[in-house]
């Protein structure tokens, strides 16, 4: 047991490393150094810490699923760019995307529409929306604000996928919620006050239609991208690995948008819904893995592959393309396991208890979710720690009956968890972001923080209105 465990200084690893990460710009060299003091703080010995912090972070289904899924996209995505799918779809909608309005538009709309998973939205909308956003000086900064903004907020707004079905299941066994059936009915009747979601969904979307202005450092990357035509700022390191860029379609061949994209799409959310509505759980891993196949399988027939060489380099690529996300994904597994072991969230919990009342429940319950999700960068790690310690609360206070009180309770703590798994820069979905609009990751970090704070503050206004209210 480390003398640190439940101290203010458990939060020492992962403050020292969001400095590091805001004054020097670079994330993996941040989590690598918190990681480093962690592991001291822990008490493992510096020479073999690492590789014990990496067995317990790493060598976990968790990971190994979330690092699968990551590897399978990134074969999907290098089928689609052998396809020619991308470029194809990109002169599509060229014809008809004729301002930078419809550009960004575009790529809110469609993550919005792949509900399903937080990981393929941004990776897919992505890859078939950058050429077009580049196209119309629309930022790589604006473009990943996009991506993150339409991922993990809206699973919590249609929670018809996995995310609905793990956050109804830690609601199970909490006063009336007696099955999961019970709990279902209470995340969908909390959705109207997830106002985090809500408010972070409708400013992207707004902004990606430039309904309203731009402000912050969003402001400048927009005039820069706009008056000197560099989505990127000079000296940028984007999230990207030139892999990707260099599969090319056989020569005179053209993706065909509805066999190469739209059918694999389907075929993701057909089965990731549809494992959800018959089994209880989306087989999301499944899904890419089935959509990669019939992707392998349509081009093979179609002689987009020399022979298996060609396949397999492709599919090489596709997963070295992906890479240096799940090296970050790696390093901020490692990040949070650390904070995790030093029980920081039992600190901020503890701190911010003794605040509770029946008019600040929700208030407060906002705020530590905020800070506890911002500080690991999961909302699902989020979840699982403040359902048991706040729903009881709230159940106690409505004399255990299930009444917007509830509601409310579960929606605070939903959106506070969604807040750092937005804004984190050691947040999974933060990078797969920056990965997907080939953004440098501090740089969409900097811009975005602004709109998440912005929409932090109006619902913690609106959560406490609500706890005055009910």
């Amino acid at each position: 047991m480390s003398m640190f465990e439940g101290t203010p200084l458990s939060l020492v690893p992962i403050i020292l490393t969001l400095i590091l990460a805001f004054v020097f710009k670079d994330a993996i060299f941040a989590i690598f150094i918190g990681c480093l003091v962690g592991v001291m703080m822990i008490g493992f010995d510096p020479a073999t810490g690492f590789s014990k912090l990496a067995q317990q972070a790493l060598g976990n289904a968790d990971f190994i699923w979330v690092a699968l899924i990551e590897i399978f996209i990134g074969m999907l995505i290098g089928l689609f760019y052998r396809s020619g799918v991308v470029a194809s779809f990109s002169e599509l909608a060229s014809k008809k995307i004729r301002s930078r309005r419809a550009a960004s538009g575009l790529a809110g709309l469609l993550g919005v529409f792949v509900f399903f998973s937080d990981y393929f939205s941004p990776l897919f909308v992505g890859t078939v929306t950058r050429p077009i956003t580049d196209k119309h000086r629309v930022s790589r900064e604006k473009l990943s604000f996009i991506l993150d903004t339409t991922a993990s907020p809206v699973c919590t707004l249609l929670p018809f996928s996995a995310w609905g079905a793990y956050m109804s299941g830690l609601l199970v066994g909490y006063g009336p919620i007696k099955d999961p059936t019970d709990a279902m009915r209470v995340v969908l009747a909390s959705v109207p006050y997830n106002f985090y979601s809500l408010i972070v969904v409708a400013l992207s979307l707004l902004l990606a239609f430039y309904v309203i202005p731009d402000y912050g450092p969003m402001k400048k990357a927009e005039e820069r991208a706009l008056t000197t035509g560099k989505v990127l700022r000079d000296g940028a390191v984007p999230l990207v690995s030139k892999e990707l860029e260099e599969i090319q379609p056989p020569i005179g061949r053209k993706g065909n948008v509805v066999l190469h994209l739209i059918v694999p799409v389907l075929i993701i959310i057909s089965i990731a819904i549809g494992t959800f509505v018959v089994m209880g759980s989306a087989k999301t891993l499944e899904a890419f893995i089935a959509a990669t196949l019939y992707m392998a399988v349509v081009l093979a027939i179609q002689g987009y592959f020399k022979d298996v060489r060609d396949f397999t380099e492709v599919s090489l690529n596709g997963i070295k393309g992906v890479l240096p996300a799940i090296i970050i994904l790696a390093l901020a597994y490692s990040i949070n396991t650390v904070t995790k072991t030093l029980k920081a969230h039992e600190f901020i919990i503890a701190a911010m208890s003794g605040w509770i009342t029946p008019v600040t429940l929700l208030l407060i319950t906002f705020i530590t979710g905020c800070l506890i999700s911002y500080f690991t960068g999961t909302s699902w790690g989020t979840y699982a720690i403040l359902v048991p310690f706040v729903m009881p609360l709230a159940l106690q206070l409505t004399g255990g009956e299930i009444t917007p009180l509830v509601y409310a309770t579960a929606a605070a703590i939903f959106g506070g968890g969604v807040f750092g798994d937005h804004a984190s820069p050691v947040s999974d979905t933060t990078v797969l972001a920056s990965f997907a609009s080939a953004c440098d990751l501090m740089d969409h970090v900097i811009t975005q923080l602004p709109y998440a704070l912005t929409a932090a503050g109006i619902a913690l206004i609106l959560y406490l209105a609500v706890g005055f209210i009910l």
